[in-house]
């Protein structure tokens, strides 16, 4: 890795540190940001790090903020265990590894988001002063220091984790013994799938599940690729868009006796209830 790659990986991780209070570019996702630090590595990272910013993301669906409740941080999770990936030269045969390292350090980097933040409180009593003040260009250079605190706050451990010799990472994982990579390898494949399970708790209706259960079983057939399974998927949305409107246009979005509830597909389910 020569130093223009270091310089650019950390430019990512600084990005994807503000993105993830941002929420508006998502560079904080972690098939954005895993495909970039690929991208940058070039050779056969990118692969890798496609299947493992994928697997991450599916992860990182279950996980929002709620209330006082800060979810784990997806960025450093992304960006360390990406450069991890990277550094261990092991390719596809590493993302289990990876996958493993990047729960505890997304649950570590809590820690970096709540120090961060208390910085931020202070941040803004300064920016009501300035207010007072009527200095809107101070407010606008610490409002860019808050933000700017948050890149760094990922750019930080990623260049600390590029500056370790990647012969010496990739003697730390080949010396673990089999169970323990096998186990992390197992272990990141359910936490993807509770991820998965965690959004469709969310959005499990009457509705939506005659469409999981489709689309489930389209997916087991192996002659399917993930373009035709989009296509179908794409039209499945336009024919329920289409028996919407066209119930809506009928009976101004009720049933016959006016008791509907504008869904035609859920208004089916009811009858059958």
């Amino acid at each position: 890795m020569n130093a223009i790659q270091m310089i650019l990986v950390i430019v990512v991780a600084f990005f994807a540190g503000m993105g993830g209070i941002l929420d508006e570019f998502q560079f904080h996702q972690p098939l954005v940001a895993c495909t970039l630090i690929g991208l940058i590595m070039g050779g056969n990272n990118l692969t890798a790090c496609i299947i493992l910013g994928g697997s991450l993301q599916m992860i990182a669906l279950g996980w929002a903020n709620i209330g006082a409740a800060v979810a784990p941080d997806v960025a450093l999770a992304s960006v360390a265990s990406a450069i991890i990936l990277v550094q261990g030269g092991q390719g596809q045969k590493g993302i289990g590894t990876a996958l493993g390292i990047a729960i505890p350090l997304a649950v570590a980097g809590l820690f970096l988001t709540m120090l961060v933040r208390t910085i931020s409180v202070a941040i803004v009593h300064i920016m009501d002063a300035k207010a007072k003040e009527g200095n809107w260009r101070a407010i606008d250079l610490w409002q860019m220091l808050a933000v700017g605190l948050q890149g760094l706050r990922i750019a930080i451990p990623a260049g600390l984790l590029l500056v370790i010799p990647a012969d010496l990472v990739r003697q730390g994982l080949q010396s673990m013994p089999a169970w323990l990579t096998d186990g992390m390898t197992i272990g990141g494949g359910m936490v993807v799938a509770v991820g998965y399970a965690m959004v469709i708790n969310m959005m499990a209706n009457k509705e939506v599940w005659p469409f999981f259960i489709i689309g489930f079983a389209l997916a087991a057939l192996h002659e399917l690729t993930l373009i035709a399974l989009g296509a179908i998927g794409v039209a499945m949305a336009l024919m329920y868009l289409a028996l919407e409107g066209s119930k809506g246009n009928n009976n101004n979005g009720g049933s016959a006796d006016g008791s509907g509830s504008g869904d035609p597909l859920g208004d089916i389910i009811e009858d059958y209830e």
